[in-house]
């Protein structure tokens, strides 16, 4: 077998993170998580990270592995994965990646172009632009600037924004163009399988899960952390709107409607984004067997 990274996309909420156990523990080997928001130690129940049974019956690297002030990148989750590979792929010729952060899981699959410094008077200005405007401000300069970043960044993250607009005014070239680098080649194969459903059904499992996570104790947790809200961590669906209860904006019964909702909207934007990549093989959550026989085939080649 040629050394092999098993991806494994699909919006949130479809049961990635339980067929991903499945399948490494059937094929022996560990599992990569490419979910920005579990690489948190302290953010466990608002990600829906892995439990203790699922991290006991297969090996996960980038899961919990941060603590929320430590600063982390894409380029620096690309060079980790490419690092670690070897040593996974000396023990067993395959390795399963599995999340939902886009970028992140591009940057391991296709690679990005190094994205520069930014000129700290042009952030100045973005944060002043933020504090006079709000966050609609920021929305209009990027949908200006860059089209192509507007449509697919998550317009409900001022520091998300205030990053695309930084980079493109500090370079000269719109954030979006770093993020379609010609594919780098790999020194292993690499096999894409998505898990999909129904619109109808996604939303309601999506809906279940954040009446799970408040069960579990969500609101606990976001108090916990309600000290480091100002870092881009915390700035995240499940914790934004529980600060926002926690400060009177809204009652608790809107700020769960709120994390529905949010996560709804985020599962449409990764669909989208997956869309456009053609090397994706689509599974019905339902048609796991499938899925599992595509694999095994692809693995034989």
């Amino acid at each position: 077998m040629k050394n092999t990274l098993v991806v494994l996309p699909g919006p949130t909420g479809v049961g990635k993170t339980a067929f991903a156990v499945e399948l490494a523990e059937r094929l022996g080997c560990d599992i990569i998580s490419c979910d920005s928001r579990q690489f948190y130690r302290e953010m466990k129940i608002g990600t829906a990270a892995p439990g203790k049974e699922e991290l006991a019956r297969v090996k996960h690297h980038f899961v919990g592995f941060l603590s929320v002030t430590d600063y982390y990148s894409i380029s620096l989750f690309e060079r980790d994965v490419l690092a670690l590979l070897p040593s996974l792929f000396e023990k067993k010729p395959v390795a399963v990646m599995t999340g939902g952060s886009m970028l992140y899981m591009d940057a391991v699959c296709r690679g990005m172009d190094d994205i520069p410094d930014t000129d700290p008077a042009v952030r100045q200005k973005y944060l002043e632009v933020y504090g006079k405007e709000g966050i609609e401000g920021l929305r209009i300069a990027l949908r200006i600037l860059d089209p192509a970043s507007w449509s697919r960044i998550d317009l409900h993250n001022p520091r998300r924004i205030m990053r695309a607009l930084e980079i493109t005014e500090s370079s000269g070239r719109p954030y979006s163009s770093f993020l379609t680098a010609p594919v780098r080649q790999r020194d292993f194969r690499i096999i894409k399988a998505g898990l999909t459903l129904a619109r109808g059904e996604l939303f309601r499992r999506i809906d279940e899960r954040v009446d799970r996570m408040m069960e579990e104790g969500l609101e606990k947790e976001a108090d916990s952390l309600k000290q480091y809200r100002g870092l881009n961590a915390l700035n995240t669906v499940g914790y934004r709107e529980m600060f926002k209860w926690f400060d009177g904006e809204v009652t608790r019964q809107q700020a769960v409607a709120l994390i529905k909702r949010n996560t709804r909207r985020y599962a449409r934007k990764q669909i989208t984004w997956w869309n456009r990549d053609n090397g994706i093989n689509w599974f019905d959550a339902s048609e796991k067997d499938l899925m599992n026989s595509w694999i095994d085939r692809k693995l034989a080649e």
